[in-house]
């Protein structure tokens, strides 16, 4: 910071020399240029007048180089006018005035001034938030601190140019602070310092599967499938090469992908689960598995009776763990009990299919102006969380009023 405003100030006392330096040559070479004009005419009227009396021209020449003299010293200001006029070039002091104020003026109005500050601040921070972060025992950086210290880092960096582990640092803070730009760019630098490093490919891969840019997702393929053509058991590579495969839609490759994995984890491993759910939504999405939810719906005796006409009654089928429902079916009121299909037609968003739902919770409700909002006195009735395999039927009862 004092080295800016050092070069502010150097910069300021450079401007105001050079405009007070201009002014006050323009005065005194005004006179000067005055004084030399003056003299160089009186020598051309000389040499004019001597020129026409040796012509025969003219015959009183002293008299007409007496009146030449008089009139140059006529046009040769008087002693008083010449002292004063040096009191005039204080004038030029405001003028630098304004020259300063309007340079600070704009400035501060313009030349981010606050930036500037806030930069300086971060600087001043990186050098305790990277060591925070290296400290395995430190209190964890916020997400604040995590982008304070990214933008230090990419300063630093400027200065060192070649540091593999901050080029890698700066990639992995893009990627928890969700700058996929930052992340893919920061890779590609570190990659260039260390073109056959497979974690910084995985990582650069792992960038790219995550972009919403068909473009990225299929060059991470090329890159992940070089990456398994070398190491075909490393479980980091196949599953992000499983993930990138069903994010381009070629499910059948997702799939195999997955299967490999299943064999290479070990027996309980938490992973085991979530993969199985993952090949199941892959075989939802390539229409190899449907799943449909065979469902009856009962009515409590006292809902029977307060059956309002023209009444509406929805379905909705959540996991049991989300509140926001997997599939919703309407239907206009008919006679109960009521047998009914729910499949993934009915799915609400196409990556949380119903046929990839391992457990499910059934509500059923009748409204009574065919809001799809509960109002005050409809009639309702939620299932328990039960386990779904796709086969065995499930059933609810209305049986309670919305308060």
């Amino acid at each position: 910071m004092s080295e800016f405003f050092l070069t502010v100030i150097i910069l300021l006392a450079a401007a105001l020399t050079l405009f007070l330096a201009a002014g006050w040559r323009q005065r005194t070479a005004h006179q000067g240029d005055r004084d030399r004009l003056n003299t160089a005419f009186y020598q051309q009227r000389l040499r004019e007048l001597t020129r026409d009396e040796e012509e025969g021209v003219v015959g009183e020449r002293d008299d007409m180089v007496r009146e030449l003299q008089h009139t140059l010293l006529a046009d040769v200001p008087d002693h008083d006018a010449v002292n004063a006029r040096p009191t005039r070039r204080w004038v030029l002091l405001p003028g630098a005035l304004v020259l300063v104020v309007l340079s600070v003026g704009m400035y501060l109005h313009v030349g981010g001034l606050t930036q500037f500050a806030s930069w300086s601040s971060v600087q001043n921070a990186y050098p305790a938030l990277r060591a925070r972060l290296m400290d395995p025992h430190a209190q964890p950086l916020s997400m604040e601190e995590l982008a304070r210290l990214q933008l230090g880092l990419r300063s630093a960096l400027q200065d060192t140019p070649r540091d593999l582990n901050g080029w890698t640092m700066l990639g992995r803070l893009g990627m928890v602070l969700n700058n996929a730009t930052l992340a893919s760019q920061a890779f590609e630098r570190a990659l260039q310092l260390s073109p056959n490093n497979e974690a910084l490919q995985q990582d650069y891969a792992e960038v790219l599967t995550r972009s919403s840019d068909p473009q990225d997702n299929r060059q991470a393929s090329v890159v992940l499938k070089a990456l398994a053509a070398r190491d075909p058991h490393d479980l980091r590579t196949l599953g992000l090469l499983a993930y990138n495969a069903f994010t381009l839609q070629q499910y059948a490759e997702a799939i195999a992908t997955w299967q490999r994995m299943l064999t290479a984890l070990p027996p309980g491993d938490k992973r085991i689960t979530l993969i199985e759910r993952s090949i199941e939504q892959a075989k939802a999405n390539a229409g190899e598995q449907t799943r449909p939810l065979a469902l009856s719906v009962r009515l409590a005796p006292q809902a029977e009776k307060m059956l309002p006409p023209g009444g509406v009654l929805y379905i909705s089928v959540s996991d049991g763990v989300s509140p926001v429902p997997v599939a919703v079916k309407r239907l206009p009121l008919s006679h109960f009990p009521l047998s009914l299909t729910l499949d993934d037609s009915n799915t609400m968003m196409p990556d949380r299919l119903l046929s990839a739902q391992h457990q499910v919770q059934v509500r059923a409700r009748i409204s009574r102006d065919g809001s799809a909002n509960p109002q005050s006195g409809d009639w309702f009735g939620v299932s328990a969380v039960t386990p779904w395999d796709g086969q065995q039927p499930l059933a609810v009862e209305i049986n309670q009023q919305q308060p």
